[in-house]
């Protein structure tokens, strides 16, 4: 499916957009325990820009009940980027053509690769490009969020989100975008995805978009 899809949703994203800006920016500075316990977040990037603002560049949720400022923190705090698809993407591009990104691509959360492949990680090469990653994530990055209690609704909308996004021809990256430079070698890493979507992220891309009745739903749920 091509960028704009069977669904044109460039107007239904424009309407997201200004809902979305009026709710409270959160930065990696953000009091954790003051967020709400579940719901969804998304992102905003600095000099990134769609529909007359700033545009959205990410958006996700979590499916433990009661994880979302863990999930923030995993983003934004947590030098780990087996723990964070997010980290992990942003890692892929500053390490496009270094021979260490078929490193940083081992997901040593699993069992199996700690067996194959802990003796020959560069632990200190590593340790690097996570603060190199989280120095861009937190000068770079805001979000709003999403009070969604339910974990079947927080599924629901996060799809039903990037669809909206992924789906619009208005939301383009601009030239400048670290994005670009996602590696588009492996099919399975969705670099193309993340370049064609100017979003950080290939799941759920160009899936069903809201409709207008959903940005009732949002603008209820949308953090002030």
């Amino acid at each position: 499916m091509g960028k704009k899809g069977i669904y044109h949703s460039d107007n239904i994203c424009e309407e997201l957009h200004k809902i979305l800006w009026e709710g409270k920016r959160f930065s990696f500075q953000a009091d954790l325990n003051g967020l709400p316990k579940n719901g969804i977040y998304i992102l905003f990037q600095k000099d990134e820009y769609g529909h007359g603002g700033e545009r959205i560049v990410r958006i996700g949720t979590h499916t433990g009940q009661n994880q979302l400022p863990s999930r923030i923190k995993q983003h934004f705090i947590d030098e780990n980027k087996d723990r964070s698809i997010f980290r992990k993407r942003v890692g892929r591009c500053f390490l496009n053509g270094n021979p260490f990104l078929s490193i940083w691509d081992i997901d040593l959360t699993n069992a199996n690769n700690r067996r194959k492949y802990g003796n020959c990680y560069n632990i200190r090469e590593n340790a690097k490009w996570e603060k190199e990653v989280s120095k861009y994530i937190q000068e770079n990055f805001s979000f709003c969020l999403l009070d969604v209690e339910e974990k079947a609704d927080r599924m629901k909308f996060e799809s039903l989100l990037i669809g909206t996004v992924s789906n619009c021809s208005a939301c383009r990256p601009s030239d400048n975008w670290l994005g670009l430079k996602s590696p588009t070698t492996n099919p399975r890493q969705g670099g193309r995805i993340v370049i064609d979507t100017g979003l950080w992220l290939s799941e759920k891309a160009y899936s069903k978009p809201l409709t207008r009745e959903d940005l009732i739903f949002v603008s209820g749920a949308l953090v002030r």
